[in-house]
């Protein structure tokens, strides 16, 4: 059952609904260096195993970057 979602505003197919922490794992993205907002809300780390994307949700994920 694929579901689309909206990742960083482009369309992404999925092979069905996936945990955040999924979806990272999937991407190939160091979840400790990210911070992942889901339908406008920002997931906290800790729901990263709870929280759920499914079909039309829109998804960003913002890389932390050190400079100064």
């Amino acid at each position: 059952m694929a579901v689309t979602i909206r990742l960083n505003g482009d369309p992404h197919e999925l092979p069905g609904p996936l945990t955040v922490a999924a979806l990272l794992e999937r991407l190939a993205i160091d979840a400790r260096r990210v911070a992942v907002e889901l339908n406008l809300a920002v997931v906290k780390r800790a729901a990263y195993d709870t929280a759920t994307v499914g079909d039309g949700d829109e998804v960003e994920v913002v890389n932390f970057v050190g400079g100064g």
